[in-house]
C-alpha cells in the first residue's frame, strides 16, 4: 500500500485555544460592564430633579421611557 498515505483524508478537530478562550471571556466581561453601566446611569436619569431634566431638554416621559427599558438593551448596540 505504498504512497496510498496520500488519500487517507485527516479529519480536522479543533483544539483547545488559549487565546480565542481569551477574547470570549473579555468580550463577555465587557459586556457585563457595559450593562452594568447602562442601569447605573439609568438609575441616575431617574433620579434627577424635574429641573434638571429641563436643562438638559429632557421630560420625565422621556426618562420613563428610558428607565422602563431593560439594561441589555443599549442604544450603542443597534443592529
Amino acid at each position: 500500500m505504498k504512497g496510498q498515505s496520500a488519500f487517507v483524508q485527516r479529519v480536522h478537530t479543533p483544539s483547545f485555544n488559549l487565546q480565542s478562550l481569551s477574547v470570549v471571556v473579555h468580550a463577555a466581561w465587557a459586556r457585563l460592564v457595559r450593562w452594568q453601566m447602562l442601569h447605573r446611569q439609568r438609575q441616575q436619569l431617574a433620579a434627577l430633579s424635574d429641573e434638571m431634566l429641563k436643562d438638559i431638554g429632557r421630560s420625565r416621559a422621556d426618562v420613563e421611557a428610558e428607565v422602563s427599558r431593560p439594561f441589555w438593551d443599549d442604544p450603542l448596540r443597534r443592529r
